[in-house]
């Protein structure tokens, strides 16, 4: 199964701990962000990963080689400009389109959490999905919104601003996207945004086109963003976290 990790974006969040490093290689209670992204893959079978770089890339790829990848096969797609997590994809689609035509996961390197992939890419095949999305109820200034069969329908635009809907549903439910997806390579044919973009907006037109961009509820498992330095040290100091840190 194939998988990739973004990690280009420069950590502005977890300054001071990126100003001579990327955020993948802060540690976490000994290990990196990216060791922990890519042994959690490599725990449900996942043995290709790409990785897009930008910030200190020459400094990730270093430790990827001074570690043997993992023991996985690792490739690196370069990004010379940010390209947000759509234009990243874009950029990486080749590594996706070559061999079978299965679905695969595309992870942020500064999130934490137990949730069961393969339970994941089982709910985006039955649900016949172009996208699904690990989503939970909890605050969050970015939320989508999702209608009673768990399709994504819109999004809540902030305070004092109409919710943006695409698609007609009797009720909405907003929920907060944890940084993970499953995704059919179908999508990667799909794109006719340029440059940098975000991969929700091309959710959001997917779904207006009746496309199912499928929300997988991951309000049960363990999750958390360490894209901050307070974070980082709160997921160090709480047992439930230490667990999937070890």
């Amino acid at each position: 199964m194939k998988a990739m990790i973004l990690a280009a974006g420069l950590g502005t969040r977890l300054r001071p701990l990126t100003d001579n490093k990327p955020k993948a290689l802060v540690e976490v209670c000994g290990r990196t962000l990216l060791e922990i992204t890519l042994s959690r893959l490599r725990s449900f079978g996942f043995q290709q990963v790409i990785i897009n770089v930008h910030h200190f890339a020459d400094v990730v790829i270093a430790y990827l080689k001074t570690h043997g990848n993992f023991g996985m096969h690792i490739e690196i797609s370069r990004e010379d400009v940010l390209l947000d997590t759509g234009g990243g994809l874009k950029k990486a689609a080749w590594f996706f389109l070559e061999g079978p035509d299965e679905p695969f996961l595309l992870h942020n390197v500064d999130v934490l959490s137990d949730i069961d992939f393969a339970r994941m890419l089982r709910a985006h095949l039955e649900a016949g999905a172009l996208a699904t999305l690990a989503v939970q109820q909890r605050d969050s200034a970015r939320q989508l919104l999702f209608d009673q069969d768990g399709k994504l329908c819109g999004r809540r635009k902030g305070r004092g601003v109409d919710d943006e809907i695409l698609r007609t549903s009797d009720a909405v439910e907003p929920l907060a996207f944890c940084g993970i997806h499953a995704i059919s390579p179908r999508l990667l044919r799909m794109f006719t945004e340029e440059g940098a973009f975000s991969i929700v907006d091309t959710y959001l037109r997917s779904a207006a086109a009746r496309e199912t961009i499928q929300a997988f509820r991951a309000d049960e498992y363990d999750w958390r963003d360490l894209g901050r330095p307070e974070n980082i040290t709160q997921a160090e100091a709480d047992a439930r976290h230490k667990l999937l840190l070890q």
